[in-house]
């Protein structure tokens, strides 16, 4: 990764090998590729390819939790941290892992009660955005 010329990614040991395989499944080629272009050639490449060894190479090929679970997990993580830029990437990333609208939303609402309406309110803004563009708008319901 480090030094190249092109934009290609290429492994650098087995784990960086699996967690890129494993990150792209996920979040997508095109948010993987986003963010290791605006990384290449500064000092922030060096953490790209630590967290796609280590985080999505080390972790979330770990047997024990499916990656819907991982999802699920990560979606409650990130808003209780607040990371809105993280967790707009990880929506996406739970609708390719199999969670539904409703599960989503469901965990918005959920993580409000633990970690407070503030953080709730700021991760709903997220979600609806990503929704929208991936899912469409929200159907009335037609039940009274």
């Amino acid at each position: 990764m480090s030094n190249q010329d092109d934009t290609s990614i290429s492994p650098t040991s087995p784990a960086f090998d699996a967690g890129l395989a494993v990150r792209t499944e996920v979040m997508g080629a095109d948010f993987v590729d986003a963010a290791f272009e605006r990384t290449r050639g500064t000092d922030g490449e060096a953490l790209q390819e630590f967290v796609t060894a280590n985080v999505w190479g080390s972790v979330w090929t770990r047997p024990g939790l499916d990656r819907r679970s991982r999802s699920l997990i990560n979606l409650g993580m990130l808003i209780a941290l607040r990371a809105e830029n993280e967790l707009r990437g990880h929506v996406r990333g739970a609708l390719r892992n199999g969670l539904t609208r409703t599960e989503i939303v469901e965990t918005v609402i959920h993580a409000s009660a633990y970690c407070g309406a503030p953080a709730g309110l700021a991760a709903m803004r997220v979600v609806q955005e990503v929704l929208t563009a991936e899912l469409g708008p929200l159907e009335p319901s037609t039940e009274s």
